[in-house]
């Protein structure tokens, strides 16, 4: 069962992002290109962690990490360094999620979404003082609100991607023409009240063809 959002520690989110991901995967349509849990071989060779010792970081090494290694990479990498602990607890889990998924476009998305609320803040995708002000100050003035606007914000990045890039169309829909995975993954930090019905999802993807 899963933990609700509310509870969840970092590393509870850093496990479900493990296993949302799934293991190995080198799909040509990527552009992150070869992955294993969701890390791909670029942040492994950023890393340096060349885990068979062989003195060059491959996909050799990619086949060899470990859930719990890939845990210990999101906490480090892409919750602690970026400072998502400075956010608003409510964003976290998406923001969290996002990082792995989209790297600093999570950052700049929530950045562009509270321009639009009306709390400027440069959008440069890095976590400084002015997004931490401006993000407090969005939950103060909404704080059953803030979280489900940022997941609605994300859904809706994700179709716009898939409208300019075909080949990434089968992340965003399924082949029976239901919601692919990057839709779910977005509605998982969003109240139900607030997903698309099935009918609303295939009407806004019937433009693909």
């Amino acid at each position: 069962m899963q933990t609700p959002l509310s509870a969840q520690t970092p590393k509870d989110i850093a496990r479900e992002i493990v296993a949302r991901e799934g293991g190995f995967v080198n799909d040509p349509d990527d552009p992150g290109g070869a992955t294993n849990f969701g890390v791909t071989i670029h942040t492994l060779q950023w890393l340096g962690l060349d885990l068979d010792g062989d003195g060059r970081v491959t996909e050799a090494d990619l086949h060899l990490l470990t859930e719990d290694k890939a845990v210990e990479i999101y906490l480090q990498h892409y919750y602690h360094a970026p400072g998502i602990a400075l956010l608003p607890e409510a964003l976290q889990p998406s923001v969290f999620d996002m990082m792995v998924n989209a790297g600093a476009n999570a950052i700049r998305l929530l950045q562009r979404m509270l321009g639009k609320m009306g709390f400027a803040c440069a959008i440069d995708g890095a976590i400084g003082p002015q997004t931490i002000a401006a993000a407090q100050a969005a939950f103060a003035a909404a704080p059953d609100h803030l979280a489900n606007a940022y997941a609605i914000e994300r859904r809706n990045y994700y179709y716009r991607l898939a409208d300019g890039r075909p080949a990434s169309r089968k992340y965003a829909r399924r082949r029976d023409g239901g919601k692919g995975g990057w839709i779910t993954r977005a509605e998982a930090f969003l109240d139900p009240r607030y997903h698309l019905s099935e009918a609303d999802h295939k009407a806004r993807v019937a433009a693909w063809g």
